[in-house]
């Protein structure tokens, strides 16, 4: 009990921290730890200039972590992702020059501006955490993130991602504007000097591998699994969806359940935490059907008809 009191605490000093930078969107830079302590990676799908790169960047010194930034475009190389071997001719021998993914927070900036080819170089990384280069395999940091951006209005020389690599993010999420009160915080703390940068690191990179650990081993009952199950089952059976939510999808619901458990203070997985977790994991992976599409049906809505529909188990303690 006393590692999971730890881990709510440690949770809200990192909050805290953030939002000293990020104004009114305590919601959003919650789930975002979320999926950092559930080892997860999260899509921000936004318009510009709503704080996305401040985001991670504000998460990277917050846990004293290390974070690099790639812009994503038509003619970016899977090689300036990942790096590559180089070859050194006064040593005549190949050496290993590491990309930007060897980094804990990696912003992938407007990530759906490159082929999917150098799209697809993130795929291996995001989930096995390391990189193949040539025949030697390199492991990333850990912890490890990635954020990916992506402008939802400008749709121009974009590739659209992937289904497989949609299912490699644990969530998506939007920060969108903040309210009148919030921008007007956000103004005077600029003109203040507040910034990403300026933030003071609040745990070190092993303080957050011990919470991750925490996380993982939150008691989730046998009702809650099957309870998750029966949601992803559920969106597969939508008329309007030519692909419900996967196997992974199902247990990225219970990793993201388990860390916001943790980050309450709580040692047992319950149903509104599913519920709550729900929205940010299951949408991005149901794909519609062109008709729903043309209806301009919302897979968020989806995702709460699921939610209606679906029997709620019983009360939850830990076993």
């Amino acid at each position: 009990m006393a590692r999971v009191e730890g881990f709510a605490n440690w949770f809200n000093e990192l909050l805290t921290n953030v939002e000293t930078v990020i104004k009114g969107k305590q919601d959003q830079v919650a789930m975002a730890l979320v999926c950092l302590f559930a080892e997860g990676h999260l899509l921000l799908e936004d318009v510009p200039g709503t704080g996305k790169t401040v985001l991670a960047k504000s998460i990277a010194n917050s846990i004293e972590g290390t974070w690099s930034r790639v812009q994503f475009t038509p003619d970016l190389l899977p090689s300036d992702v990942t790096g590559g071997l180089v070859y050194n001719q006064a040593d005549s021998a190949f050496e290993l020059h590491k990309g930007p993914v060897f980094s804990n927070v990696v912003l992938a900036d407007e990530i759906n501006r490159a082929s999917p080819k150098t799209q697809a170089a993130l795929l291996e990384v995001m989930e096995e955490r390391h990189v193949t280069i040539g025949t030697a395999t390199h492991n990333v940091p850990r912890p490890f993130v990635v954020i990916a951006t992506q402008n939802p209005v400008e749709q121009a020389g974009t590739y659209r991602l992937p289904e497989a690599q949609l299912d490699r993010f644990l969530m998506r999420n939007s920060l969108g504007y903040p309210d009148h009160d919030n921008e007007v915080a956000v103004l005077r703390s600029s003109a203040s000097g507040a910034s990403a940068e300026s933030l003071s690191p609040v745990i070190s990179p092993e303080g957050v591998r011990d919470m991750i650990d925490v996380a993982s081993q939150i008691h989730v009952d046998n009702q809650i699994n099957d309870y998750i199950v029966r949601l992803v089952a559920a969106s597969r059976e939508l008329p309007e969806l030519r692909l419900g939510v996967s196997t992974r999808g199902a247990i990225a619901l219970m990793r993201a359940s388990r860390s916001l458990a943790a980050s309450q203070g709580r040692e047992y997985v319950n149903a509104d935490d599913v519920k709550s977790v729900a929205p940010y994991v299951m949408a991005h992976r149901m794909l519609l059907t062109p008709d729903a599409e043309l209806k301009r049906v919302k897979t968020a809505t989806l995702v709460a008809q699921v939610l209606d529909t679906v029997e709620v188990p019983a009360a939850v303690r830990a076993g």
